[in-house]
């Protein structure tokens, strides 16, 4: 049976040329807040057996899921920066991320302050590609000495092998869709089904 996330995709979702998923008009440009609540509420049922203590993303389009993310499970969010600003002192955790979308390698930052040794982080973000992000903000919370409570993705991209690198890592891996295939010239798509 489809999730209200897969019927929302697939009646405002856009695949535009070279498999791109525009879904800008309601998740990661033009945000819908109510679905963003329901994709809040689905995270914390799927998460509910783990001790989560706080909420990181990447900036920026995971930052609006993230924030009802931490709402939902009443905890801080924490997003990591893609650049060293002025506004960040003292220690940081670091480390190098490839860029699916935009075709760049980031150097993405976190104030060590934000994450303490043994803390149970909840990675959120809205697309799971190639899993260089998500692996980038595991070593973040690696380098703290924190723990990976889970990650919540919204749309995973099957096709890709992100999926399937960061499972074979052992980290529970919940995505509210998974798109096995697009056609951007009939503009469908299909949906994993368990």
């Amino acid at each position: 049976m489809m999730n209200f996330l897969e019927k929302r995709i697939l009646k405002d979702g856009v695949v535009a040329k070279g498999n791109v998923l525009k879904v800008d008009s309601f998740l990661n440009h033009q945000m819908d807040v109510e679905l963003l609540e329901d994709i809040a509420k689905e995270f914390k049922e799927r998460f509910k057996t783990q001790k989560v203590d706080k909420i990181l993303t990447i900036e920026s389009s995971g930052i609006g899921i993230a924030c009802m993310c931490a709402k939902e499970f009443g905890v801080p969010m924490l997003f990591a920066k893609k650049s060293k600003s002025i506004n960040i002192e003292g220690d940081v955790l670091s480390v190098e991320v490839e860029s699916f979308t935009h075709k760049t390698v980031n150097q993405v930052i976190v104030s060590k302050k934000f994450i303490r040794p043994q803390e149970n982080i909840l990675i959120i973000d809205d697309f799971l590609a190639n899993g260089c992000a998500l692996q980038g903000l595991i070593s973040i919370v690696q380098q703290a000495d924190a723990k990976v409570a889970g990650i919540g993705i919204v749309i995973e991209k099957g096709f890709q092998n992100g999926g399937k690198i960061i499972r074979n890592l052992g980290y529970q891996l919940e995505s509210l869709a998974i798109i096995e295939s697009m056609d951007d010239q009939t503009g469908e798509i299909f949906f994993h089904k368990d």
